[in-house]
């Protein structure tokens, strides 16, 4: 089973939260959590805190931008069959919705195409290039996918079809032959932010594109509530571009034009303002469900619906094959917990999972799943078409890619980036692709086990808990990877009053520091079975926890949410 530890973020010098305290009159625990963010000075603060889109970077600095506009600006002024060619998962969906919004009211030759999870696979197909020729495209805009496509696109160029390459996924030492290949990944590219969605790098393709044709912005920063999501859901950095994106697409959500993201807002927004883990945890599972329950292209219709009615109706059908994706994932989820336990595999380095009879869209989730019980790199296998394919997932800062690169000589295919994967092979290679797996993934850690880290950005004392500090940790929004909502940890508490157990597993009481008069409501959720007897043994213990607001009867008071405890002075 995983082990976890408190881990304290490497902290600013008293110097640096000096400095910062005094050019933007911050309390010292608010200057050391902007310090671990970038945030130095008076320009930097300014920047982090009021920054809009204008701190966008220039598209051209992308390689192969002035290609890619010259070519798109060509098939329009030609009218020519463009085909947008997108990936079947939230960051592919949007793309294209995204490409169809654009173009839909001021060119009407345009067209679109995702594969099919199940016959086609991720990637440009055999189906999806003779759909191209069907249509006449002679320009295919990837979304989300095409950069390992060298056979796929030198395919599409013999038939007469140019490509635009827009994709985020590391790229291979040889990149296919298209007419401009957009990816920030590229080690040839100067692009200064690496950390794009595929939807971000689409993004930048139109940006470049209304530079070049005078395009009103509004035009363009109306998608990017389409962006947001792609940005939430493809887990990528909440940092920089991305930053800047997520904030004006959550402002744009809340009042969007779009009738898809309407009815979906109406399922997740609740009283309080969107978020990106409401986006990952609302939005991306019912976006998703489609390509993994039947077909993405149920995803598209929805977010290029023509009215409240349409979009409702296509909601009605995802949420349908979300409920079948629950009970897929339900299932295969118990039995590959159940493997785990049976073939004594919990104390391995890595888990390699396979069942022939497993949902095809859920093994992702499946080895989500798996790596919050087991913390270590996962890969979930089933069967389809004559071929064992499957999805895999890292843990921590692990390179889940590069330890499946090592692993290459068992593959048909395989794609991804550090934190997650897609992999297919052949059925009399699983056994033997687990074995070095294993190896691999034990080398790379020199036989340590995987740790995992709770990162504690400040250690406060309970006094230094309030109304103002908490109003300035709501302004450091969107949080994200690697910007989370910030976890604090106090030492030396004890329960004031009584512990009472809610819905028979969490946890509520208050809390007070030695020798502080401060008390402070704390909740844990799920926390009753472990904890419980912790908290009324009257033993000093130490709290990591997140602040929250929250609001009873009308009066609004911070609270605690606990995310770990521990007895005072112990692991």
């Amino acid at each position: 089973m995983k082990h976890t530890v408190w881990k304290i973020k490497e902290q600013a010098t008293p110097e640096q939260v000096g400095v910062l305290c005094n050019a933007i009159n911050v309390s010292a625990p608010m200057a050391s959590l902007l310090f671990q963010r970038g945030v130095t000075d008076y320009d930097s603060a300014k920047k982090f805190f009021r920054g809009g889109l204008s701190l966008l970077h220039d598209p051209a600095q992308m390689a192969d931008m002035s290609k890619a506009v010259n070519r798109l600006s060509e098939a329009l002024e030609n009218e020519e069959q463009i085909l947008f060619y997108g990936d079947y998962d939230v960051d592919g969906t949007t793309s294209v919705a995204m490409f169809l919004s654009f173009f839909k009211d001021v060119y009407p030759y345009v067209d679109y195409y995702i594969p099919d999870k199940y016959r086609e696979g991720y990637g440009i197909s055999d189906r999806g290039l003779a759909y191209a020729e069907e249509i006449g495209a002679t320009l295919i805009i990837t979304l989300d996918c095409g950069i390992q496509e060298v056979e796929q696109v030198q395919k599409a160029k013999e038939s007469g079809i140019e490509v635009i390459i827009c994709d985020h996924h590391q790229p291979d030492d040889v990149l296919p032959s298209a007419v401009a290949i957009l990816n920030p990944k590229r080690e040839d590219c100067p692009y200064p932010y690496k950390g794009l969605s595929g939807c971000g790098v689409g993004f930048k393709l139109l940006q470049a594109f209304c530079q070049e044709h005078d395009v009103p912005e509004d035009d363009l920063w109306r998608l990017t509530d389409l962006l947001a999501v792609s940005i939430a859901c493809d887990i990528v950095p909440i940092t920089g571009e991305n930053r800047v994106l997520a904030k004006e697409g959550l402002r744009r959500l809340e009042s969007t034009e779009n009738y898809g993201l309407q009815a979906l807002m109406k399922r997740i927004k609740g009283d309080e303002p969107v978020t990106i883990s409401k986006l990952v945890f609302g939005m991306g599972p019912r976006l998703n469900a489609a390509g993994r329950v039947a077909h993405a292209n149920l995803s598209v219709k929805l977010l290029t619906s023509n009215s409240h009615t349409e979009a409702e109706n296509f909601l009605k059908d995802i949420e349908t094959k979300n409920q079948q994706r629950k009970a897929y994932d339900q299932l295969a989820t118990a039995q590959a917990l159940q493997m785990i336990k049976e073939n004594g595999w919990g104390n391995r380095f890595s888990t390699v999972l396979y069942h022939p009879d497993w949902h095809k869209g859920v093994v992702g989730i499946v080895a989500s799943r798996c790596t919050e019980v087991y913390y270590r790199p996962t890969v979930v296998l089933t069967f389809s078409d004559g071929f064992v394919t499957g999805s895999a997932r890292s843990v921590g800062d692990f390179d889940l890619y590069g330890a499946l690169h090592e692993c290459r000589e068992y593959f048909i295919s395989f794609g991804g980036h550090k934190a997650a994967a897609g992999i297919k092979l052949l059925p009399d290679d699983v056994d033997s692709f687990r074995v070095k797996f294993e190896e691999v993934v034990k080398n790379k850690l020199n036989g340590e086990e995987f740790v995992e880290e709770l990162p504690i950005d400040v250690c406060l004392n309970l006094d230094q808990v309030t109304a103002n500090f908490y109003t300035l940790i709501q302004q450091m929004r969107p949080f994200g990877p690697e910007n989370r909502q910030p976890l604090f940890m106090s030492e030396r508490l004890n329960v004031s009053g009584n512990v009472r157990v809610l819905k028979d597993k969490h946890l509520k009481f208050t809390v007070r520091q030695e020798g502080r008069l401060h008390r402070y409501e704390a909740i844990g959720f799920g926390m009753a079975t472990d904890y419980l007897s912790l908290l009324e043994s009257g033993e000093s213990f130490d709290i990591c926890y997140h602040i929250q607001a929250n609001e009873y009867r009308n009066n609004r008071f911070l609270q605690l949410v606990i995310k770990d405890i521990r007895i005072h002075g112990k692991a």
